[in-house]
């Protein structure tokens, strides 16, 4: 996709109204550090529109950015940060969830796993999570350039075991350093966001002929 133009167009805290979107929306979940900022910028070809920082936990509001006036990027809040209080973790949990649950126009949503380590506690969690509120994440495996060429295979093949990812379910290898799986990210996004959302379109645009006829 050719992005032109890119906005932050909302940001709810833990007591906001989640905006009412007519756009479909994809979401990004992934647990505090694990490259989520790096990956939002990489994708929108923009430096630091997501603030990254080396500080974990520096997410923690849901962030809707507008790409092109036709799609929104959900950047959701870190979890599994362990300097967060369990009653703050509990809040951003059910931030989550109230997203997951409510949102009208989430059309795919992207789980980042640290392709470094075995997936955390948390990453099955949220991985079992966002199925239990009625979607199939794609597996996004970042740092990938923090990896020898000859451990890939064994690395994802840990990730799809701990995690238990349903048979057929993508998984992309991505670097922020390289822009690796940057292209594959959008191809998913194209297919199974705006390329639904077009077919609408056009199928409205049949029945108005149709009707006009």
């Amino acid at each position: 996709m050719i992005i032109k133009n890119v906005s932050l167009e909302t940001v709810c805290g833990i007591t906001s109204k989640l905006p009412d979107n007519q756009l479909p929306e994809v979401a990004f979940a992934g647990k505090s550090n694990v490259g989520k900022s790096s990956l939002i910028n990489a994708l929108m070809n923009r430096k630091s529109l997501a603030r990254t920082s080396s500080q974990p936990g520096k997410t923690q509001t849901i962030n809707f950015y507008n790409i092109n006036g036709s799609l929104y990027v959900v950047d959701l809040p870190g979890y599994g940060y362990a300097k967060v209080s369990v009653e703050v973790k509990a809040k951003w949990g059910k931030m989550i969830e109230r997203y997951l649950r409510t949102s009208k126009q989430l059309r795919l949503v992207f789980l980042l796993i640290d392709i470094r380590h075995k997936p955390s506690a948390n990453d099955v969690q949220m991985y079992e999570w966002i199925i239990h509120n009625g979607f199939y994440p794609v597996i996004v495996a970042t740092k990938k350039d923090k990896i020898k060429r000859s451990q890939l295979l064994g690395q994802l093949k840990l990730i799809k075991t701990t995690l238990g990812v349903t048979e057929g379910t993508p998984v992309v290898a991505f670097s922020a350093e390289t822009k690796e799986g940057r292209d594959d990210i959008w191809d998913l996004i194209e297919t199974y966001a705006l390329e639904e959302e077009e077919e609408a379109f056009q199928e409205a645009e049949d029945e108005e002929l149709t009707t006009h006829e």
